[in-house]
Parts: C-alpha cells; sequence; structure tokens
C-alpha cells in the first residue's frame, strides 16, 4: 500500500511539471516547463489547495535519487564539445565560484536563522 502511495504522489508532482510545460507552450513563456510547475506547485502547497502530505512519501521517495535525474542532462552536454573546449575552462571556475559563493551564504543565513551570532566576517 505504501509503494501505491508513492506512485501516486509522484503522479501528481509529474502532473505539476506537466501543467508548467502546457503553460509554457501555450502562453510562449521564456522559461522552462518545469519550473513553472514548481512555482504551481509551490503556491498550492502554501495555499492549502495541495497539503504537504499528498505529495511528502513521493518527494521523500525522490530526493535521495535526485542526482541520477540529472545524468541525462549532464550527458546531454557532451553532444556540445564546441561549448567545453572553447569555455570549458572559464565555466568551470564560474560553477566552482558559484557553488562555494552558495555554499557560504546559505551558511551565514542559516546561522542567523538560528540567531546565533557570525563570528566569522
Amino acid at each position: 500500500m505504501k509503494y501505491l502511495l508513492i506512485v501516486v504522489q509522484i503522479f501528481v508532482l509529474y502532473a505539476f511539471c506537466w501543467v508548467g510545460t502546457v503553460l509554457v507552450t501555450w502562453l510562449h513563456m521564456p522559461l522552462p516547463g518545469s519550473i513553472i510547475g514548481l512555482l504551481l506547485l509551490l503556491g498550492c502547497l502554501l495555499s492549502g489547495i495541495v497539503p504537504a502530505k499528498f505529495v511528502k512519501e513521493g518527494a521523500g521517495f525522490l530526493l535521495p535519487i535526485l542526482t541520477l535525474l540529472f545524468i541525462p542532462a549532464t550527458v546531454g552536454i557532451m553532444n556540445y564539445p564546441q561549448l567545453l573546449s572553447g569555455y570549458g575552462v572559464v565555466l568551470v571556475i564560474i560553477v566552482t565560484a558559484s557553488t562555494l559563493i552558495t555554499f557560504i551564504l546559505t551558511g551565514k543565513l542559516a546561522r542567523r536563522m538560528e540567531g546565533k551570532v557570525d563570528d566569522c566576517n
């Protein structure tokens, strides 16, 4: 029964993604449909239209395997060797720097939200 619940909840998550994709196509928006779907899901969760329990188990199942879901996108980059050859080093530097900045800012924000004083200025 638990596995059926997970499958249904993953279907609900996929439905939000699909609705986002349909809206992007219909409205000719310059954003990915998956992002619009996530924003719709967020709005429904915050407004109470969709209670968190309707997607909690499905999302919890997908979270540990999230990195596997990015493999097709990563492998797809190999179709564009010209992108990596000319700008590869610059892209690696930008991704590394932005990741470090994100880690630092997230840590500082988490400490501030916990009420701890940030001594690492």
